[in-house]
């Protein structure tokens, strides 16, 4: 049945508030974004040297075993460099990238990869970014205690006017907020590491990295009906 007295009447007087609530917790997972370069004046050199590299990047993550959550290649490029030669133009060098990110649930371990990645010749490593899974039991808690907040809210004007809420007559939700930057978002806090030299003697110390705390909102809209007070 429509609801054709959205405002209550004098018999159903409606009490309409809102909950708030929001947590602080750890990260479940990290990720960085790797851009592999190479370039070279041979079109099918360079490609070679670049799906060889690539298989490398991708073997190496993929020794993390159980701890990379994700993996996934973005962005190819394979560009020729023109010059000019006389009247008219030839191509001088060919510049190939691939973009790969991958998430990890182990940060010690992520920190360990990020150095070898690093330590590679003609590789950018960006980040880390910090979130939680979308079915993070975070989220459900912190949307419990928005709940909770706005039925104490509604009790306690309720008692203001020496009545009782009588039954609730709506729940709305305008979503519970991860503010926790994607890898299309500028992320705080994230790091761009330059590559290292190529055959370095000695690999270098795995970086410690501090994961960064999560904050997760929530916020419910609630419509009461209250037993009518004697004012």
């Amino acid at each position: 049945m429509t609801d054709t007295q959205p405002y209550g009447t004098p018999d159903q007087p409606r009490l309409a508030v809102h909950g708030e609530a929001h947590l602080e917790v750890d990260p479940e997972l990290a990720g960085i974004t790797i851009t592999i370069a190479t370039r070279g004046p041979d079109r099918r050199a360079t490609l070679d040297d670049l799906t060889r590299r690539n298989t490398y990047v991708v073997d190496l993550i993929k020794t993390y075993g159980d701890t990379v959550e994700k993996l996934e290649t973005g962005a190819f490029t394979l560009t020729p460099e023109l010059t000019r030669h006389g009247r008219g133009e030839r191509v001088r060098t060919y510049h190939g990238s691939v973009r790969i990110t991958t998430e990890l649930t182990d940060f010690t371990a992520l920190g360990e990869l990020t150095t070898r990645l690093a330590d590679l010749e003609l590789t950018r490593v960006d980040g880390p970014w910090w979130r939680l899974r979308r079915d993070s039991p975070a989220h459900t808690e912190v949307r419990r205690r928005a709940v909770h907040q706005a039925v104490a809210r509604a009790r306690e004007y309720a008692d203001a006017l020496d009545t009782t809420l009588a039954a609730l007559v709506e729940l709305s939700d305008p979503g519970a907020e991860v503010p926790t930057p994607g890898y299309g978002m500028a992320p705080a806090g994230a790091r761009s590491f330059s590559p290292g030299a190529a055959g370095a003697a000695e690999p270098a110390p795995a970086l410690d990295l501090e994961p960064q705390r999560q904050t997760v909102r929530a916020r419910v809209h609630a419509r009461f009906i209250m037993t009518p007070p004697s004012l």
